[in-house]
C-alpha cells in the first residue's frame, strides 16, 4: 500500500480540516469581503454563518471597584453547502476548508480547496503565511469479543497499565504525542482516546494534526500544494503505522 496515497473504501474520518493561518492587512474591509465572498461562493455554499469574537477586559485602579469592558470584533465567515457537510472559512487569521463524513480522498477536494484559497487570496490579500495544517479526525469502531478488546490486535502501540499486582482493567485512555520530522520540519500532534463502549464495539478516536509553522509570503499554488502533499504523507504514515493490519482491514484498503 502506498503510504503517500493511502485510500480506504470506508475511511473512518469524521472530519478533515485544512488550515492556512496567515496575517491579513489591517485595511481589510470586512463588509466588502463578506459581500464579495458571498457572491462568489453562493452557488456552491448557499449558507452563511458569521462568528464574532468577544474580548472582556477588567481594569482596576486599586481604589474603586473593578470595571469590565466588552469589545466585539468580526470572527470567521463560514460558507456551508446545503447539507452542511462541507464549509469554507474566511477567518481573521486565515483560511480553512472543512469536510465532514462521508469523506473520500483529499484528491476529491483539492480542486475546490485551490479555488476557494485563490478567492480568499484575491479578496483578503494575506501578507504572510504563518502555518499550513492538515488535520484528520478518525473515529474507529473496534469490535469487542465477549465485551472485551485486546488493544494490541488493533493498535501497534497499545495503551497499557502499570503492573500493580491488582486486577485492574483498562476502561478508557487518552494519549497525546507531539513530534517533528527533522527533514521536512513538519510537525504532527497525535491524540488517541476512547469513548464509552456501545453496540458491541469500542469507539476509538485517532486525531492526527500535521502542520508546518512558517513565516513566508503567500507562495504560488504549486508550492503550497507541495507542502500540503508533504503533510498528507506524514499524516498517512502516522495513521498506517499506528494501526495494525487487522485494524486497517476494517476499512477495506484500496490497492
Amino acid at each position: 500500500m502506498n503510504e503517500s496515497s493511502l485510500q480506504l473504501a470506508k475511511a473512518p474520518i469524521i472530519e478533515a480540516v485544512l488550515d492556512i493561518d496567515c496575517d491579513l492587512p489591517l485595511s481589510v474591509d470586512q463588509e466588502l469581503l463578506e459581500k464579495s465572498a458571498r457572491d462568489a461562493l453562493r452557488d456552491r455554499y448557499p449558507k452563511l454563518r458569521k462568528q464574532s469574537i468577544q474580548e472582556h477586559v477588567w481594569t482596576h485602579n486599586g481604589i474603586d471597584a473593578p470595571e469590565m469592558q466588552m469589545m466585539e470584533r468580526p470572527g470567521a465567515l463560514q460558507f456551508l453547502t446545503e447539507d452542511e457537510r462541507q464549509l469554507v472559512q474566511f477567518r481573521p487569521n486565515g483560511f480553512s476548508f472543512n469536510r465532514l463524513a462521508p469523506y473520500g480522498s483529499l484528491d476529491d477536494y483539492l480542486p475546490e480547496i485551490e479555488s476557494a484559497w485563490r478567492l480568499f487570496e484575491e479578496l483578503a490579500q494575506p501578507v504572510m503565511i504563518r502555518k499550513v495544517g492538515l488535520r484528520m479526525i478518525n473515529r474507529m469502531l473496534l469490535p469487542l469479543s465477549d465485551g472485551k478488546l485486546v488493544f494490541s490486535d488493533f493498535l501497534q502501540v497499545a495503551p497499557s497499565l502499570p503492573a500493580t499486582g491488582l486486577k485492574l482493567g483498562l476502561v478508557g485512555f487518552l494519549e497525546q504525542h507531539l513530534a517533528i520530522d527533522e527533514e521536512s520540519l513538519n510537525r504532527v500532534n497525535i491524540v488517541k482516546t476512547s469513548e464509552a463502549a456501545a453496540s458491541g464495539s469500542l469507539p476509538v478516536i485517532l486525531d492526527i494534526d500535521a502542520f508546518h509553522p512558517c513565516d513566508i509570503p503567500p507562495p504560488e499554488w504549486p508550492v503550497l500544494l507541495a507542502r500540503i502533499e508533504s503533510l498528507r504523507n506524514l499524516k498517512n504514515r502516522v495513521f498506517q503505522h499506528t494501526l495494525t493490519a487487522q485494524c486497517l482491514n476494517l476499512f477495506s484498503p484500496v490497492v
